[in-house]
């Protein structure tokens, strides 16, 4: 039974533009800033009731474009996309925040959510006062609330601060009572945004459990985030934006699979048809990535990652190499391995071969990486692939625990890390 139906639904923003500057190159000086807003405060003074439109110039943006989906009850949908593809105006939408340029919503029952931090709270009224306050908007009697009161201050952690006003609350006491409160007074659709990035990763774990209690219970979750082992620990189905549409909906892992997938596109790099050509020494046929047969760009660290070269030699090479780096997002290279061990002068015979590579994964730390590859002869630059990009990212087996042998990857550059190489003749 689907208990949320989306049809061609279309959010437009209009935003204002100052014509009088070139906003790919000029910037302002701090003089130039405060002339400029002294300006306009000096003509709405003088003109207060002509608004100044001959320099602005006004722009249709559209954060969602002809969206259609349907969510069964009991689903756990994960929202997946890049800054700025509209997950959170898609979940502003289904929570009633803001309403829709054009299309319909059709959803059935209790809706509560958690979108950032500072919705759904009065900030002059206690904690307590704004539990009973919450209850009362998704239409609980005092009663129902009461029997619900304890287990959400238990769950919160904010025992001692129910009678302050939540003003004075820090950010991780504000979202654990946000989200205590949104997933213990039994909604049937449950809307989370990426806020609980900000409680710490005990607590994090603690409101993924729940999330999953409540899905369990026939609930409905829909939850956004950037943290790819959250989704994939939690969430069964993936609806992945771009841009204001949807570009897939479906299963979770598939979904996140082909998020990472766009990560090449993200890190700027060329179409990989390009790579896939012949040259004058060679032609390389497919790079696949896997693990366990499956391939993917997402992985965990409990098992080996499978890289697999398919290729052809059209003469005896002396110096054919393949190699690849394994770095951090943020350009540390924690190794690089050669299928040849970097033997520079080893001799392979023409013909069609697959080389594959496995990595064990249980020295990385939980995170995004990059893995460069290229493909060549040693010294001979005309016949060298140029380097090709792939994003990754590595999970932990138990989310909850930390390896002991992360320690030592600041100096996993310096030591033989363990990649072993397999090359065939196909």
């Amino acid at each position: 039974m689907s208990i949320i139906k989306v049809e061609n639904l279309s959010k437009k923003y209009i935003i204002g533009h100052d014509k009088t500057v070139n906003r790919a190159y000029h910037y302002y000086a701090l003089r130039e800033s405060l002339m400029h807003h002294a300006r306009g405060i000096y003509q709405r003074l003088r003109h207060p009731l002509t608004p100044n439109r001959e320099n602005t110039e006004l722009e249709e943006f559209w954060a969602l474009k002809d969206i259609n989906f349907e969510i069964k009850q009991g689903d756990r949908i994960g929202i997946i996309g890049r800054n700025g593809a509209g997950k959170s105006t898609l979940l502003k939408i289904l929570s009633r925040i803001t309403e829709p340029t054009t299309g319909k919503i059709t959803m059935k029952g209790r809706v509560a959510s958690l979108l950032e931090v500072g919705t759904g709270f009065h900030p002059e009224l206690t904690g307590r006062e704004n539990i009973y306050l919450n209850g009362a908007i998704l239409g609980m009697t005092r009663v129902e609330i009461k029997k619900k009161f304890d287990e959400i201050v238990a769950f919160a952690e904010v025992e001692k601060f129910l009678d302050t006003p939540v003003k004075r609350y820090s950010s991780g006491m504000y979202v654990r009572l946000a989200f205590a409160v949104a997933a213990h007074l039994e909604p049937e659709i449950l809307l989370v945004d990426e806020v609980l990035a900000v409680g710490d990763a005990q607590f994090q774990k603690k409101c993924l459990g729940k999330m999953e209690d409540v899905s369990k219970e026939g609930r409905t979750v829909l939850f956004v985030s950037h943290n790819m082992d959250s989704l994939k620990s939690l969430c069964n189905k993936g609806l992945l934006l771009e841009s204001g549409a949807i570009t897939y909906d479906g299963d979770a892992d598939a979904a996140i699979n082909k998020y990472m997938a766009s990560g090449l596109a993200h890190l700027e790099y060329a179409d990989m048809k390009e790579y896939f050509r012949s040259d004058a020494s060679f032609r390389l046929d497919n790079i696949k990535l896997q693990q366990a047969g499956k391939e993917g760009f997402v992985f965990c660290n409990s098992q080996p990652l499978e890289l697999e070269f398919s290729y052809e030699l059209y003469n005896d090479i002396q110096s054919f190499f393949i190699n690849f780096d394994l770095l951090t997002i943020d350009g540390f290279k924690f190794f690089e391995s050669f299928h040849n061990n970097g033997e520079k002068n080893k001799f392979i015979g023409k013909g069609k071969y697959r080389s594959r590579a496995f990595v064990d994964l249980y020295l990385l730390p939980p995170g995004k990486y990059e893995i460069r590859i290229a493909i060549g002869v040693f010294g001979a630059g005309d016949f060298i692939i140029k380097p090709l990009a792939f994003l990754i990212e590595v999970l932990a087996a138990d989310p909850g625990t930390d390896n002991m042998l992360y320690g030592i990857r600041k100096n996993m550059s310096r030591i033989n890390y363990p990649v072993k190489w397999d090359i065939q003749v196909k």
